[in-house]
């Protein structure tokens, strides 16, 4: 008897109107998967990171503008919004948003109308982005020095912050002194932790299933001023 090949989950391959059947449960990942699916335009891993990167995140980080650095399609930042509606807004920022981007996004509010009007999405440079203290920065697989420059972007602003780490620069990244003990990749990271807890953020360290990405290493942090539950609103 054949055996059906297995529905990996970090599979670079875009889910399509043929996948939808995969999908078909009551719970909000199974109807963000559908119109992912109806979309046609992201690839299998994306929903999988942006899924467990958003609900993760939220478990510990309530509220807030959602400025998604590095967001491409945007899904995670519209997943933030679904998870936890009393954000008011969301930003995605890339440098080069995908084409497609639209065509998620319109799939998303025709079955979430509430998200019509709160997303923005905008083509410039990640450091031209004005935070506030209110905001909780992401970026999912912040690839290379990106999650350095979302960190300290974060940080300055007094913002709250998570970065899924990526295509760590093993040449020019900061290990701390720590490669001696653990593999670069992990220095790198642990490095950013201690960095962002000694600039007065309490934090999390946690990973989503390997089986969607190796690169899995979750940093959370919210500065001391801002209360998990009741962030600080802008003026």
């Amino acid at each position: 008897m054949a055996v059906a090949p297995s529905f990996s989950h970090g599979a670079h391959g875009r889910l399509t109107a043929h996948d939808r059947g995969r999908f078909a449960g009551d719970s909000l990942f199974d109807r963000i998967a559908r119109a992912v699916c109806e979309a046609g335009c992201l690839p299998r891993k994306e929903l999988y990171e942006a899924w467990e990167m958003a609900r993760r995140v939220r478990r510990h980080v309530r509220g807030g503008r959602v400025v998604d650095l590095g967001g491409g399609h945007g899904l995670l930042a519209q997943v933030m919004l679904l998870l936890d509606d009393s954000s008011p807004s969301a930003v995605v920022v890339d440098v080069a948003l995908p084409p497609s981007h639209l065509r998620l996004h319109e799939v998303l509010i025709a079955q979430w109308p509430r998200l019509a009007g709160r997303v923005a999405f905008e083509p410039r440079r990640y450091e031209d982005v004005v935070l506030a203290a209110a905001d909780i920065v992401v970026s999912c697989h912040a690839c290379g020095s990106l999650t350095d420059v979302v960190l300290d972007r974060a940080v300055a602003a007094g913002a709250a912050v998570a970065v899924l780490p990526c295509c760590h620069d093993h040449a020019r990244g900061d290990t701390g002194e720590l490669a001696g003990w653990m593999v670069a990749d992990l220095a790198i990271d642990a490095t950013r932790a201690a960095r962002l807890r000694a600039g007065g953020y309490r934090i999390w360290t946690k990973t989503i299933p390997a089986d969607v990405t190796p690169r899995n290493r979750l940093l959370m942090g919210v500065p001391a001023a801002w209360e998990t539950t009741s962030p600080p609103r802008p003026a």
